[in-house]
């Protein structure tokens, strides 16, 4: 789905999330979100705490796991994941902490965390909306360019071009990690259906290598194409650089290329 802003990106996010959320209220089973982090999901996060401080949706019934996080940076460091989470959902809303999942890296045996972590997926019966940002060069998680399309949850080496993009969030650039704990290309691939967010044109030509390129590991969001109920929702800006970009604006619902979910 193409859309005028990120504005209307954030908002169609805010309402599908919302219906995953409420279809579960009266159920004994929690809705299962798998949460991204970075500069896109931020506004749907915003939304998401509006709509809760006014009463349309509760996360009482809600479990989480988050994509990712850093080796060697504490869970109170704000540059962790978990603190971004804290501070730009969890804590504003009205979710039980101990039914938010990130993967835990700090002062634990890594293989044995990543192990868990899938264990905890299972046990919550899967995930069953993904939530999912995209890298400059097509990443998803940190399943950086080459990942093994069947790969799980494990520690994966940031390219340089990831940790270049991610120099923002950091006093300096060499303060940025070199690794990070990540769910795997087959993990998300499992999730009962996956919304993909992307503003901005520094993100078109990743959404043009995803939606009409061929499935490579050179691409990982390519894989992407092989899941039956993707929903892609970018703004204008990210469009720009899609050969088919007037038939994806024509089509009935707006669908791009890969989403086969009516």
């Amino acid at each position: 789905m193409i859309l005028d802003s990120s504005d209307q990106v954030t908002n169609f996010a805010a309402d599908m999330v919302c219906e995953v959320i409420n279809t579960r209220t009266q159920s004994s089973t929690p809705a299962v979100l798998g949460l991204a982090t970075g500069g896109t999901p931020l506004g749907l996060y915003r939304e998401l705490i509006r709509r809760c401080t006014r009463g349309d949706v509760s996360f009482q019934n809600v479990e989480t796991f988050n994509l990712d996080e850093y080796v060697g940076v504490e869970p109170s460091s704000p540059q962790s994941y978990r603190y971004y989470m804290l501070e730009n959902l969890f804590s504003h809303v009205d979710i039980d902490l101990a039914r938010t999942h990130v993967p835990v890296t700090w002062n634990v045996d890594l293989e044995q965390s990543a192990v868990h972590f899938e264990r905890k997926i299972e046990q919550a019966g899967g995930i069953e909306l993904q939530i999912l940002g995209i890298g400059s060069d097509a990443h998803i998680g940190f399943n950086e360019i080459g990942s093994s399309l069947g790969s799980r949850t494990r520690v994966k080496t940031l390219t340089q071009r990831t940790r270049d993009d991610n120099a923002r969030y950091f006093d300096r650039a060499d303060q940025v990690p070199r690794t990070a704990l990540t769910m795997g290309i087959q993990t998300i691939l499992e999730s009962q259906s996956i919304l993909l967010l992307a503003t901005g044109e520094g993100k078109s030509r990743a959404i043009r290598n995803t939606i009409e390129g061929p499935i490579t590991a050179s691409v990982p969001a390519s894989v992407l194409q092989l899941h039956p109920n993707v929903t892609l929702v970018i703004d204008q800006p990210a469009s720009v650089e899609l050969a088919n970009r007037d038939y994806y604006l024509e089509s009935e619902r707006n669908r791009t290329g890969f989403s086969r979910s009516s």
